[in-house]
């Protein structure tokens, strides 16, 4: 078997969902209108980030259980890819804000905890860029990839639910009613799931390239 068929999926879904997000049937909700279509970008591109981030915590530990430097290149692999996501979910947010708010930033919890949550991924490349040592550097840094990914949970998946906010799922909503299950009708999930496949599938295959890549480049060294 094409041992590629996966990417051929990654390419189909998301057509599918560019194309089938902007024509079906979507319910009104509270003052979301038609915005409610960034559903199918916005939340799965988080969805997306959220499992290469725990890839890239695999590769870590991986590494620290191996020594092997090629566990270290994938480790740092998905997790560039996952901050590219996560970017792509702030930029999302903001424009989806902008519409519902009012405003593309408003200090809102789950914005702000979003935005450290980032930089303190973004210190993990600083980190890893402080040292020459690649022995070091690899050992350092997946103990450090290791904490910002139980950093990272709490500040995006449950901070954000314990204080007021206008973001759907957090306590005292006032402008959108939380996004649950019964918010998603039949329709709606038709596009949402195959969405969320999409853009994980596409940031495995985006982060295998840079894999691949990296190896040939660093192939010195990891022969050494």
């Amino acid at each position: 078997m094409n041992k590629s068929w996966w990417k051929i999926v990654a390419i189909i879904l998301l057509l599918y969902t560019f194309t089938a997000g902007f024509i079906i049937h979507v319910p009104i909700i509270g003052n979301l209108q038609q915005t409610i279509r960034n559903l199918f970008f916005h939340v799965p591109m988080w969805f997306g980030q959220m499992i290469l981030l725990l890839i890239s915590l695999v590769f870590s530990i991986r590494y620290l259980r191996t020594g092997n430097l090629k566990e270290d290149i994938k480790a740092r692999e998905f997790a560039r890819t996952g901050i590219l996501f996560g970017i792509l979910g702030l930029v999302t947010g903001a424009i989806w804000a902008n519409y519902t708010w009012g405003e593309p930033w408003s200090n809102d919890p789950k914005q702000i905890a979003v935005a450290i949550a980032l930089l303190i991924y973004m210190a993990y490349f600083v980190l890893r860029n402080s040292m020459t040592d690649i022995d070091k550097r690899a050992r350092v840094s997946s103990v450090y990839n290791i904490f910002a990914y139980f950093i990272y949970i709490p500040l995006i998946m449950i901070l954000p639910r314990l204080v007021q906010s206008l973001h759907p799922g957090g306590e005292g909503v006032e402008g959108n009613p939380a996004m649950n299950g019964k918010d998603l009708d039949p329709t709606m999930r038709m596009v949402f799931w195959p969405a969320v496949f999409g853009w994980t599938l596409t940031g495995i295959w985006i982060s295998n390239l840079y894999i691949r890549l990296s190896i040939l480049k660093e192939k010195n060294w990891l022969h050494a």
